[in-house]
């Protein structure tokens, strides 16, 4: 069984996948973001009924998963075989053998592929499994905007993430209501570090698997471990559930930042029950031009201001996959260049 996390970073999906990837019977690793990170670069792969197009394919997408800042541990992606899984030649299908093979190395019948992104590519992932099943994630995106602030990824500015924030749980509302409950699962963050047995069994519940006790100990885990050595953004995943992590951005965003956040996600925020602090229904403020030419100009402010305080492995580590999808860019640039010489 497929298992699809959705959402938006910085909610907890390192915790959630921590605590299922303990189940026997399901695996949750690290995810390399494939449909985020390819998907984009598809149509310059040329015809997938060309072995040699689809080989590349599936190199490249081998390669990523290779490269992750959390190594797979115990996984041997031998290219001919992973091509073989492939029941179509799409990169659907590659993503599936690869973490189809995660699987059977852990004797797992059911994966979770982590990758909160994968909430823009859901008719592409509904057109090739067979009844997914997903996991909405989300958090108060207050919250979310001040955990951003610190992390290595994502946008900086309030502006920013409210207007990505809201894309995306709009996506995964939508599915919701489509599909319906039973391929279909919200669970929040405040409800994880608030009632964490009591969502974990309702969710096991949701994914027909028998609850276990263990997910509470995700944090002892080798997995955690591992994860938390990679990069600073996970260092909480070797600590029990924080169940104080939560409302921050009172303490720790402006009053501005709130305000702005409150107009461009607010209705967002009052479907999902979180409660606004400045900005009434209906007194949402307006951005000019001029005022999202300065949220850009301050956004990109802050993205270098973290990029220097970083630390150096880290960026090294996500500057391995950087650097092949670069790679990737820059060999179909060059092949069209070709291409168009010899027309």
């Amino acid at each position: 069984m497929a298992i699809f996390m959705i959402g938006t970073q910085r909610s907890g999906s390192n915790l959630l996948r921590l605590m299922l990837n303990q189940l026997p019977d399901v695996v949750a690793p690290h995810p390399p973001h494939i449909l985020e990170r390819l998907m984009a670069l598809m149509p310059q792969y040329g015809d997938l009924r060309d072995d040699d197009n689809f080989a590349v394919l599936v190199d490249d997408v081998c390669t990523l998963v290779e490269l992750n800042p959390v190594p797979w541990e115990g996984v041997n992606l031998e290219r001919t075989t992973t091509a073989a899984r492939c029941q179509t030649r799409s990169l659907l299908a590659v993503c599936e053998a690869v973490y189809d093979e995660i699987a059977r190395v852990n004797g797992a019948g059911t994966w979770c592929c982590k990758s909160l992104a994968n909430v823009n590519y859901l008719p592409e992932i509904e057109a090739h499994f067979k009844n997914p099943r997903y996991i909405y994630l989300y958090r108060d995106g207050r919250d979310v905007a001040v955990s951003f602030r610190k992390a290595v990824v994502g946008e900086k500015h309030f502006y920013h993430i409210a207007r990505d924030w809201t894309q995306a749980q709009r996506l995964a509302l939508d599915l919701g209501e489509r599909i319906g409950p039973d391929r279909f699962f919200s669970i929040s963050y405040e409800d994880i570090t608030g009632s964490t047995e009591q969502v974990m069994r309702r969710m096991c519940r949701f994914l027909g698997v028998p609850y276990d006790k263990s997910m509470l100990d995700f944090y002892k885990s080798t997995e955690a471990k591992r994860a938390a050595e990679s990069s600073t953004l996970w260092g909480n995943v070797t600590n029990p559930v924080l169940s104080s992590n939560t409302r921050k951005f009172l303490k720790e965003a402006s009053k501005e930042d709130i305000c702005i956040f409150e107009s461009v996600a607010g209705e967002v925020l009052d479907q999902l029950g979180y409660e606004r602090c400045y900005v009434s229904p209906g007194e949402e403020l307006l951005f000019r031009d001029d005022d999202i030419r300065r949220f850009d100009e301050e956004n990109q402010r802050l993205k270098q201001e973290i990029q220097s305080q970083t630390d150096r492995d880290d960026l090294q580590r996500r500057e391995r996959q950087a650097s092949l999808i670069q790679a990737i860019q820059a060999r179909v640039s060059s092949y069209s260049r070709y291409a168009l010489s010899r027309s």
